[in-house]
């Protein structure tokens, strides 16, 4: 059996013709508003919405279900959406379909998911079916339904908030805090007496320990350098110690702080690597 050329040709240009003409449509909807006592359920179909405007109530549930095709044929698409639609602002809100793989859909939607904007419209909103794949099938957008929001009484919708609007600014001053203060003369004269009441305490605790202050001629005539540059660092830090708490500031404290205390670090390594010799010596 043979198929011309011509024919073959007429036949793919149908099935191209056919696939170009397809779009994705619907069939068997439903919308139910209400409790199952007094439920309100309208149908629809693609290109035939419910005339009455349905009214949503603060309690009340609207589910809208249906069969999405594509063509002539059942099927799930990339995206179903109903998209509800205040008409004199154009604000709109999109909800989701949850459809199956055999192209049923269904949505439940209440007061609480629509926005607030939405909830204060004094005018019907619009509902629409939005159906959309990749490929060459041609989405489509069609009216399905209108509902009227019947808000609570009892608890009224709040207007939504002014939305944040950038632009000038009042000029700020700012008001810095004073300088901190020192203590009072009494308290600081207490605290000093007690510091100074810890030297004869350390003496005590020399003489105790056994510390010979008759080795410090010695000591400085072995490492005078040392020992004077070691004595001398710990004098100059309770100096700049002193001069922090009366006169400077931290940036004027540190760097002070950090020369002597590289003084008595270098210095006082010599110094008591000489005392380490004296007790290696035997000497106490």
């Amino acid at each position: 059996m043979r198929i011309s050329v011509t024919s073959a040709a007429v036949a793919l240009a149908g099935h191209a013709a056919l696939v170009a003409a397809s779009a994705w449509t619907f069939s068997d909807g439903s919308v139910s508003v209400g409790k199952t006592a007094d439920k309100v359920v309208e149908t629809f179909a693609d290109g035939n919405r419910v005339k009455t405007v349905l009214a949503l109530g603060h309690e009340d549930t609207l589910r809208v279900a249906l069969t999405i095709k594509e063509g002539s044929k059942a099927k799930r698409p990339h995206q179903a959406f109903l998209v509800v639609r205040e008409a004199a602002s154009g604000l709109e809100a999109p909800f989701p379909l949850s459809v199956k793989a055999s192209g049923k859909a269904v949505l439940q939607i209440s007061q609480k998911d629509l926005p607030i904007q939405l909830l204060s419209s004094p005018s019907p909103l619009q509902a629409s079916l939005v159906i959309g794949s990749t490929g060459s099938t041609k989405g489509s957008v069609a009216p399905v339904f209108d509902m009227e929001i019947k808000t609570d009484p009892v608890h009224p919708v709040q207007s939504p908030a002014a939305p944040l609007r950038y632009g000038k600014l009042p000029e700020i001053h700012h008001t810095f805090r004073p300088d901190p203060k020192n203590p009072p003369k009494v308290v600081s004269l207490v605290f000093a007496l007690a510091v100074l009441a810890t030297v004869p305490a350390l003496f005590a605790g020399w003489t105790v320990l056994g510390g010979n202050i008759c080795h410090a001629k010695q000591a400085m005539s072995t490492a005078p350098i040392s020992h004077g540059l070691f004595f001398g660092s710990v004098v100059a830090m309770e100096g700049v110690f002193f001069l922090y708490y009366s006169a400077w500031n931290l940036f004027q404290t540190l760097p002070a702080v950090g020369l002597v205390g590289a003084v008595a670090v270098l210095s006082g390594t010599k110094a008591l690597g000489e005392v380490q010799g004296r007790r290696l010596a035997g000497e106490r």
